[in-house]
């Protein structure tokens, strides 16, 4: 880190950002380990609500960081590609495919919505970027939309040609390490893969359809 950190200061490329990117996540990191020891033992659906809308107005805000220039004028669009997007996942899983009992277990639910607004936001943030980008060069709302589109979803896709070849995911990589099955990890893996990618071009598809509607 100390080496890609000094190389972004010689080439005055975001040496600062870095620095405060770094620390943030340490800080953040820390504050969250205690607060999940708090929501893991909740019992309470309201707190889990409340953990989750927090997760997903901070997303919303973050994944317009690239066109901060529009980024209020933006934000219901992210809010609602986010919320429909994810969330609609969300349920899916959690209902559709693991049956969580209660409905709203912290220590499934949780980190599950950590995962599908993480990656919804990357992706809805490199297809906004790449979406004002096209439209300023001058090209078509469809084909703009197209672009970003595809854009967005490059590193989605990435992950899945990647996935068992190159790399073997973090959450894969826990559940064998702590003595499961691999073909069990293995399924695991699957629905995560397949959630991952239904959350963020659901919520990627959603904003450009609703960025394209908003005045010029």
């Amino acid at each position: 880190m100390v080496v890609v950190i000094a190389v972004l200061f010689r080439w005055s490329v975001g040496g600062w950002t870095s620095v405060y990117a770094t620390a943030r996540m340490v800080v953040q990191l820390v504050a969250i380990g205690y607060l999940l020891i708090f929501i893991f033992e909740a019992s309470e659906a309201w707190i889990i609500c409340a953990v989750l809308a927090v997760m997903l107005l901070v997303a919303s805000w973050i994944c317009l960081r690239p066109i901060a220039a529009s980024r209020a004028r933006l934000y219901p669009q992210a809010l609602i590609s986010l919320a429909v997007g994810g969330g609609f996942t969300l349920f899916t899983v959690t209902v559709g495919v693991l049956h969580l009992e209660p409905w709203y277990a912290p220590r499934y639910l949780v980190p599950l919505a950590g995962m599908i607004f993480a990656n919804s936001m990357n992706t809805v943030s490199v297809a906004a970027e790449r979406f004002e980008s096209e439209l300023d060069a001058g090209q078509a709302l469809p084909a703009a939309r197209a672009v970003a589109l595809q854009t967005g979803m490059i590193p989605v896709f990435n992950s899945m040609f990647a996935v068992g070849l190159v790399a073997l995911p973090g959450m894969m990589t826990g559940q064998i390490l702590s003595g499961v099955s691999p073909l069990i990890a293995v399924r695991y893996q699957i629905v995560v893969m397949c959630m991952l990618f239904a959350a963020s071009g659901l919520s990627a598809a959603l904003y450009l359809q609703l960025a394209g509607r908003r005045p010029s």
